[in-house]
């Protein structure tokens, strides 16, 4: 599962072009990126584009009632938070606002502080709920702790021998590997054959968060630090207390927020912000990165110091080409897995179709391959996976990757051909290709935007 990413938007829905001008104003100039929309369909049409964290939205609009909008952002946009507006209150529609989902409504004119302070807690929330939908789904109990990891290979027993034997320790560890090998698979299960296994996994993705908001979400503060801080709020730090913290994807980590992290790992205590009151913590951390740190270390873009804190017992995850004989295995456990939500069963893959997955390069690993077999299940027919079942990108990949083996090619124009091809394999879905290339969408989008891309 994909996790959603994270910015600082916001969608103005007013049909008053003097308040929404006046709006933007005053919220770009909070480092918001704010989208204006006239009309309910107009809201509609970009809300369909992108995503938004937060919507002021009119009550009264000129093609579409504001509550009717609100129930459709409820449903098609659960991560988003909505801020009614209002010239006209009334103490009934208010409350079927807040019914609906609404965090709270402005009666104009407001003042411009009460807005801020709005917003500023609106974005809270919509953090808060994207990060409880990138958790992972609680997993059934293992005892053995490496059940829920599929793999056979000699590369995957040597990954099985340091997992067992780290996991009694509160050493810090570092998983390293290519997106979508498995890393957060393989902290869940340091932990789970850990003796703080009782206790809490608090996983973060670092890619996730939001600079200015992030310190409040791992430190937590207390009520008035900053603006829009109403009440105390506990990071979670002290969530994962006595339990494992997961870092995912570490290297997004700002340098600033290094330094902060190296000092809590060193020191085991932290402070809230606006406090000066330090808290004893005592959490195993596990991190992880898809990127060379030593290589980022040279760029100036990570520690040196904190990557030999957190690499005291380091552990490579190896990429799903190097996994000799796990390919059936995956497939099998994948086919069971997606079987019953599919509901449909499926006897397994034939020959030819096993050979052309097993000889595929899976850019994006055991999760692409996890996604592929759910895709099908879904989409084909049949008692036994065929070839001609599989994705065109998958059983067209020699004809199609010849243009990769042109010679001449500089290492840019290899990286411009491939994310084309991979833009034209997922028909332009910039979510899909990011997760194939192992990239997020930020960075994708600016690939796009350097090399000039077609889209689908």
């Amino acid at each position: 599962m994909g996790k959603p990413e994270v910015g600082r938007r916001i969608l103005v829905v007013d049909d008053d072009p003097v308040f929404c001008s006046g709006i933007a104003l005053v919220l770009t100039g909070q480092g918001l990126e704010v989208s204006l929309a006239a009309t309910g369909r107009q809201a509609l049409d970009l809300l369909a584009q992108q995503d938004f964290d937060v919507v002021l939205l009119d009550l009264r609009l000129p093609d579409m009632d504001g509550l009717d909008l609100l129930r459709l952002l409820q449903q098609e946009h659960p991560h988003t938070v909505a801020v009614m507006i209002t010239g006209h209150p009334q103490i009934n529609t208010a409350v079927e606002a807040m019914k609906l989902g609404a965090l709270d409504y402005l009666v104009k004119p407001f003042r411009l502080d009460d807005l801020e302070v709005l917003v500023e807690r609106a974005l809270d929330l919509a953090l808060e709920r994207r990060l409880q939908s990138s958790a992972p789904a609680p997993e059934d109990p293992d005892p053995k702790g490496l059940d829920s990891i599929v793999g056979q290979s000699p590369a995957m027993q040597k990954v099985f021998a340091k997992i067992r034997r780290a996991a009694p320790s509160d050493s810090t560890v570092l998983l390293t590997g290519e997106s979508g090998t498995g890393k957060e698979l393989a902290a869940r299960a340091i932990h789970r054959l850990s003796p703080r296994a009782h206790r809490e996994f608090v996983p973060v993705d670092c890619s996730a968060l939001v600079e200015t908001l992030l310190e409040s979400e791992l430190f937590g503060h207390v009520k008035g630090s900053f603006t829009g801080a109403h009440q105390t709020k506990h990071g979670l730090f002290e969530l994962a207390n006595h339990g494992t913290f997961f870092f995912d994807e570490i290297s997004n980590l700002s340098l600033n927020i290094q330094a902060k992290l190296l000092r809590v790992i060193q020191e085991r205590e932290f402070m809230k912000v606006g406090s000066q009151k330090r808290i004893r913590l005592d959490i195993r951390i596990i991190a992880s990165s898809n990127r060379d740190l030593k290589a980022a270390i040279k760029e100036g873009a990570f520690r040196e110091d904190l990557y030999y804190r957190l690499s005291v017992v380091p552990i490579h995850l190896p990429p799903l080409r190097e996994r000799e004989g796990d390919i059936p295995l995956l497939i099998q456990h994948f086919l069971r897995k997606y079987s019953q939500k599919a509901h449909r069963e499926v006897a397994g893959v034939s020959p030819e179709a096993l050979k052309v997955l097993s000889a595929y390069h899976w850019p994006g690993n055991v999760r692409e391959l996890e996604h592929t077999i759910e895709r099908i299940l879904i989409l084909e027919d049949g008692e036994f996976i065929q070839p001609e079942h599989l994705p065109s990108f998958i059983s067209q990949r020699q004809a199609e990757f010849q243009v990769f083996t042109d010679s001449g090619l500089t290492l840019e124009e290899l990286e411009k051909r491939y994310i084309q091809f991979v833009l034209r394999r997922t028909r332009g879905r910039r979510q899909e290709a990011a997760r194939i290339l192992g990239i997020n969408r930020k960075t994708l989008g600016h690939k796009i935007t350097k090399y000039q891309l077609k889209i689908g």
